[in-house]
């Protein structure tokens, strides 16, 4: 990325501020980084967690296969998912409040004994596995922002840092060469006055 900048003090003022705010910025910008970097792998670990405890839930009730044919479809459904946002290295995620069911109303006396039991298998398992897709969800939005605050940060301390460092080291050489030329020729001048002034003088 060439930096744009002119060859004179007011450049030089600009480019010196645009300095300061990303030599400032950088470290927050690591740290929040690191950070992120922290929640993705904590998200995944979570998610992964959770697929194996519903694959493990699923499993232990294998040996119920046969009773769920009886169980009603329509028994139990989810009606609501609740999420709350929250905030992790400045960043929004979905954070899973709450589950609502309904349950249609059953006769307890002319139904199996199991069929309470049945619910609530139900319930853990389908809380798991959407627990575990919004840990899925929260590892993606995380690491799509870790993805774009490394970006910046590479932009920072590779690119932009050391571009305003060079165009700031180039004005003040061109103003130092500028001031010695000036000063310079302002000494021929006032060695040639003086030699004319001799020259008049005698």
């Amino acid at each position: 990325m060439a930096i744009k900048f002119q060859y004179n003090k007011t450049s030089l003022t600009n480019l010196g501020k645009q300095l300061k705010v990303r030599q400032k910025a950088l470290p927050t910008l690591k740290n929040k980084e690191s950070a992120l970097r922290v929640s993705v792998a904590a998200a995944k670990a979570q998610s992964e967690k959770l697929e194996r405890e519903v694959e493990q839930a699923l499993k232990s009730y294998d040996y119920l296969a046969a009773l769920w044919n009886e169980f009603e479809p329509g028994l139990i459904r989810i009606v609501d998912v609740k999420l709350r946002t929250v905030k992790v290295a400045g960043v929004k995620i979905p954070d899973l409040e709450d589950i609502v069911y309904e349950l249609q109303p059953f006769n307890a006396f002319t139904k199996p004994a199991w069929y309470a039991d049945g619910v609530r298998i139900l319930k853990d398992i389908t809380r798991l596995g959407i627990e575990s897709e919004v840990y899925e969800q929260r590892r993606k939005i995380l690491d799509y922002n870790r993805k774009k605050t490394t970006q910046k940060v590479n932009l920072y301390e590779k690119v932009q840092i050391p571009g305003y460092q060079e165009a700031i080291r180039k004005i003040k050489r061109y103003m130092e060469d500028e001031e010695n030329l000036s000063k310079a020729s302002s000494k021929i001048v006032k060695t040639r006055h003086e030699e004319e002034e001799k020259q008049q003088a005698l």
